[in-house]
């Protein structure tokens, strides 16, 4: 593993089990393997949105000053495996968590037309005003997995069309951050089952719309089509977009690293089956950004022989939360 960006390394590497070696498997394995479902009490909360729509959040009290705020990938929810195991995380430090659904998604179904994409980082910025106006006192970490991770790094680079709220620190998980790039590796050979999954998520997701009266049935998919055919069939118009490159384009985070001024740590495993790890060794990056390249994990699944119940993940979460709240209030 390797890491640029001032902050200590966890002192354990992810060191795949001999029946979890390689992307695949570290990403197959790792979405799948059953574990304990942590459960904790917490109430809903509805964060309106410009245009009508609205995000449902899930907010779990504490007792420390800061609150970690969590946004799940394409495809789930807050109820989604790595988000509840980032919420036992936090709750084991003692921090007050709020999870997030974007937009239609999880308990959120019904409240929102629009969609959610890789560019949402002013849904973040909703979400983290939000936010400071119910608790002014509190310091802010965001946690985004893999698109929300995106959408985040978006957000703190200043990549949006109009300024948004942002976090005090933030961890971003396997961030897509040169979307087109991305696009083009989940359509190549092994990685179409990534794709198709992904799109039979996205296609239902359209479906709940125009059976809730929410959209028209207006929009051409199938299920074998790519990301990049989906994007232009539906996202784009959706969102506001001219086509699949002006999205991939405007809402790569990629370009934006630079900008960033809040303290931030970006991991990233360099057998992601489908985001290619060179684009975030080769990105522009301000002091800010920790840059963690794991040799090993896939695409979220970072499954280690060196730890119970064999999750690396939350394990390096845990000390990147207290790496940037330690450099925070040094």
């Amino acid at each position: 593993m390797s890491g640029t960006g001032g902050l200590p390394l966890p002192p354990l590497p992810c060191r795949p089990p001999a029946w979890a070696r390689g992307g695949h498997l570290q990403t197959i394995l790792g979405n799948y393997l059953p574990g304990k479902a942590p459960a904790y009490p917490s109430t809903p909360v509805r964060i309106p949105l410009a245009g009508g729509d609205q995000l449902a959040v899930r907010a779990y009290p504490g007792e420390t000053d800061t609150l970690v705020l969590v946004f799940h990938g394409l495809g789930g929810d807050d109820q989604a495996h790595y988000v509840r195991r980032a919420v036992a995380v936090a709750r084991k430090l003692g921090h007050p968590v709020w999870t997030v659904n974007h937009r239609g998604c999880g308990e959120g179904r019904g409240l929102a037309a629009r969609p959610y994409h890789s560019g949402s980082g002013d849904d973040l910025g909703a979400v983290f005003a939000a936010a400071r106006n119910q608790h002014p006192h509190l310091r802010q970490l965001a946690l985004g997995f893999s698109l929300s991770a995106n959408a985040l790094l978006l957000n703190l680079g200043g990549g949006l069309p109009e300024p948004a709220a942002q976090p005090d620190l933030a961890i971003a998980v396997n961030p897509p951050l040169d979307l087109g790039a991305c696009a083009g590796a989940i359509h190549a050979g092994f990685n179409r089952l990534y794709e198709l999954r992904f799109i039979r998520r996205c296609r239902r997701a359209i479906r709940e719309r125009v059976h809730d009266g929410l959209i028209p049935d207006a929009y051409p998919t199938h299920p074998l089509m790519s990301i990049r055919a989906f994007d232009d069939a539906y996202t784009t118009k959706a969102a506001g977009f001219r086509d699949a490159d002006d999205y991939y384009a405007r809402c790569s985070a990629r370009p934006h690293l630079g900008g960033i001024t809040v303290s931030t740590v970006i991991l990233q495993s360099k057998d992601d089956p489908f985001i290619p790890w060179q684009c975030h060794a080769d990105a522009p990056r301000s002091h800010r950004v920790h840059l963690h390249l794991e040799e090993h994990g896939g695409h979220m699944g970072y499954l280690s022989r060196d730890l119970p119940g064999h999750r690396w993940l939350p394990y390096a979460l845990e000390h990147y939360m207290g790496a940037l709240l330690n450099a925070a209030r040094a």
